[in-house]
């Protein structure tokens, strides 16, 4: 890898023989709310003479500009100023910059009042983080995943071990989650998803069509079905309208290619159709077999958006993603005890997934309001399976061979009036799912087919009072469907949610903010479409989990680009499905490779998380930017004996760093350090894993006596960008757990074996010496052209 680094720097600097230390920065700036160009809006970049004035389309263009960071700024009569932080230009390559601009209700022209420049909406004002593309792409230890990145967010954690991208918040189970990609509901963000859940060890995004990531971890707005704990909104930019660009990544386990521009073009105009393609190809497989690794992770992975301009009031977007995963097992010559065991137990995936969506967006001509129609459909097919011989891959003892598939459609229209913003609509989808398992271990074996509506209706309603010094947002869904049978469900569904936000003084800086909830989420459809092994659907009642938030908080900017929040957050949860084989929450569940869900249940589990967390946050300034992050949380589920118990999640305290100082030149360093206190672990089951293995059981009636050792880990990141005539270079070099810290794991077990692998009879457990202490180091490189 560093000899191919070291040949393309070096062709690339022969080859450009002019330099070229400048580059062009182009973007629309429009009213947030309706979308109108802004013409005459005024865009200046900070610490320069350079700027420029938005066209008659809202679009502007600023050239000769030296290739570094920036904070840029737009501003126009009667709206808030807005800046734009660690803004990096490049002689190429550099991804449009558009600015969203909220009117102000001030009127003194000698006032110039500024946006918040961390994001906050009325029905969201607190309990929400948003990244940048360059944030993303940049992130210590994230490795261009954007899943890995989320976790380093203030609240967020992931599995047992760190070894997983699911995404954990405040206590919450991983399957509490959703995620939309431009509006576009997708079932999950990972390659070897979980099913039932959402996690897995690769993301699956390119963070080359990102333009930003928001999460949002209370207050959620209405339109949203199904989150309990987080909504991930992820915005994809549009293709460049003027000129073929792309860009080539190529990291220490995968190569991606994204290509852009426009469609139809003709002359020196700008398209009104554009097109953003990429496709991205895993090479951990031969990795892992080359250094003699007991398995073997492929992946391939599309992602595409097709935007069109109608006119000035339609516009349509059609965007897809999709994944083909393989996870299979490897012999090695040299096979060592832990190997061994790895070997054993490990599942064999075979799983692929394909979202695709269209979004018609129409703004009213009398700039009263918008309408958003949305129609996706998405699959996830999954053969899971596990053997006693995985090397022959005979002796079946597990197999999940089942699908999923999703038609959608979300119409939402919002209207303002006066001083009211108000947004409703409705949602209808169609589901089907079909599942055959066989499960030697828990005598279960079943075939399904299944398939259903879903329907729901939303409203939500904003109002600015006491000159905006006040914000309130009032909201209530409900939601139903044609499967279960839980009585009244459009009834039993109804969750209200208030936001209110206070700006204490007339600058802002200081601001109190409050939210308070009900929020309902259907089981999967792993639960529901079970069946015993009469063909029976024993899930057939389940209720619709429900998790009611309280958020209190205060916000308080130190300047126009630093902010500390305080937060206090309670979560209480009702009718939590309980396994019935094993008598805990499946709250528990879904952090491994497994598939959640696939067993009887009863809706009878409660639980709660509550807590405090403390936030610094400064956007890029004077050469440095970081997130400095506390959480403390208690995290409790109940099972079949309504005794309420730490959860698998319940580490308590949570402390994340992650920043970076922009050096000249062109060099940055960035740290990310992140410590996770002692998380409970379920033990092993020494004598039914004897009697089944290789399946691993554990022992549930231990659950929360047991807790790994604290988790701590520091990835230091070194970047270097080199601007060549129309190309540019990033360099990177990432250490990841760069003090060699032991990652926790709960004791593994294998099967007690002689010098030359052969098992001893009579058969007993051994368990496995693991020193995963490592230094992992990491160079990449990215293209632009």
């Amino acid at each position: 890898m560093s000899k191919l680094i070291y040949l393309i720097s070096t062709i690339v600097f022969i080859t450009g023989n002019a330099l070229a230390q400048t580059g062009v920065l182009t973007g629309y700036v429009r009213d947030q709310n309706t979308g109108e160009a802004l013409t005459g809006a005024t865009i200046v970049i900070a610490g320069t003479n350079l700027g420029a004035v938005a066209d008659l389309n809202g679009y502007y263009e600023i050239t000769d500009i030296p290739g570094k960071t920036y904070v840029i700024t737009a501003s126009f009569v009667g709206y808030k100023q807005l800046s734009k932080y660690s803004v990096v230009i490049r002689s190429a390559g550099n991804p449009m910059l558009n600015f969203y601009l909220s009117q102000t209700s001030e009127t003194l022209e000698d006032v110039v009042i500024k946006a918040n420049p961390f994001d906050k909406l009325p029905e969201t004002p607190l309990s929400i983080q948003s990244l940048s593309a360059e944030e993303i792409a940049t992130y210590p230890g994230g490795n261009n995943d954007i899943a890995k990145v989320v976790q380093s967010l203030p609240g967020v954690s992931g599995s047992v071990g760190g070894f997983r991208n699911d995404v954990i918040i405040r206590g919450g189970a991983p399957n509490e989650n959703v995620y939309y990609l431009d509006g576009v509901e997708i079932p999950n963000i990972n390659h070897f998803s979980t099913q039932g859940s959402a996690g897995g060890p690769v993301g699956l995004l390119n963070v080359s069509f990102i333009e930003g990531v928001t999460l949002s971890t209370s207050a959620f707005n209405a339109k949203y079905d199904n989150p309990l704990s987080g909504v991930l909104q992820f915005d994809q930019r549009i293709g460049n309208p003027r000129e073929f660009r792309g860009n080539l990544r190529i990291s220490a386990s995968e190569t991606a290619l994204t290509l852009e521009g426009p469609l139809f073009k003709a002359g020196k105009e700008m398209s009104k159709t554009t097109y953003l393609v990429s496709a991205r190809r895993s090479y951990l497989q031969f990795l892992f077999k080359v250094i003699g690794l007991p398995i073997l992770p492929d992946y391939w992975d599309y992602q595409y958006k097709i935007h069109h301009k109608i006119d000035d009031y339609n516009e349509v977007s059609f965007l897809g993603i999709g994944a083909i995963d393989d996870f299979s097992i490897n012999v090695p010559d040299d096979i060592d005890a832990e190997q061994q065991a790895t070997l054993d137990q490990v599942p064999v995936i075979k799983q692929w997934t394909t979202t695709a969506g269209i979004n018609w967006k129409r703004r009213f001509k009398k700039g009263d309001g918008y309408m958003n129609t949305i129609l996706s459909t998405n699959i996830l097919d999954n053969n899971f399976s596990q053997f006693d011989d995985n090397e022959n891959q005979t002796g079946l003892y597990f197999n999940n061979n089942s699908r999923e598939s999703e038609i959608k459609l979300r119409y939402e229209q919002t209207r303002f009036f006066k001083d009211w913003t108000v947004t409703g609509g409705f949602t209808l989808q169609r589901v089907g799912y079909s599942n055959n398992t066989l499960n030697l271990v828990d005598n279960i074996i079943y075939q399904s087919d299944i398939d259903f509506t879903k329907y729901g209706f939303f409203i939500q309603t904003t109002r600015g009072l006491l000159n905006n010094k006040m914000n309130i947002s009032l909201g209530i869904r409900s939601d139903a469907n044609s499967l279960t049978t839980q009585s009244d469900q459009l009834l039993a569904t109804l969750s209200p949610r208030v936001a209110v936000s206070y700006a204490v003084d007339r600058d802002q800086r200081w601001n109190l903010n409050a939210s308070l909830g009900r929020y309902y989420k259907i089981p999967p459809y792993t639960i529901l479409g079970f069946r015993d092994n009469t063909g029976r659907l024993v899930n057939q009642s389940a209720s619709y989990i429900r998790s009611d938030h309280a958020v209190i908080g205060v916000e308080h900017l130190l300047n126009e680009s630093t902010r500390i929040t305080l937060e206090g957050f309670y979560k209480k949860y009702n009718d939590y499905p309980v396994s019935s084989l094993d008598g805990i929450s499946l709250a528990n569940k879904g952090g491994d490779f497994e598939v959640l869900g696939n067993e009887p249940i009863q809706s009878t589990g409660k639980g709660e998380t509550y807590g405090l967390e403390l936030l610094y946050q400064q956007k890029y300034t004077k050469h440095f930017y970081g997130i400095l992050a506390y959480t403390f949380f208690v995290s409790e589920f109940s099972g079949t004996d309504n005794r309420l118990l730490p959860s698998l999640w319940d580490s308590r305290h949570l402390l994340t760093f992650t920043g970076g100082y922009k050096l000249g030149n062109n060099w940055e360093v960035s740290l990310r350090y992140r410590f996770v206190g002692k998380t409970p672990f379920v033990p092993v089951d020494q004598e039914a894993t004897l009697q089944f293995y290789p399946a691993v059981i554990l022992d549930y009636a231990q659950l929360g006596e047991n807790r790994l050792s604290s988790f701590n880990q520091a990835d230091i990141r070194i970047d270097k960008k080199w601007n060549f005539n129309k190309l540019t270079l990033d360099v990177y070099l990432e250490i990841q757990n760069a003090f060699n810290q032991s990652i926790p794991e709960p004791p593994n077990f294998g099967l007690d074996r002689d010098a030359n692998g052969a098992i001893v009879e009579p058969r007993s457990l051994v368990e496995i010496e693991d020193d995963n202490a490592s230094i992992l180091p990491i160079i990449g490189l990215v293209l632009n052209f």
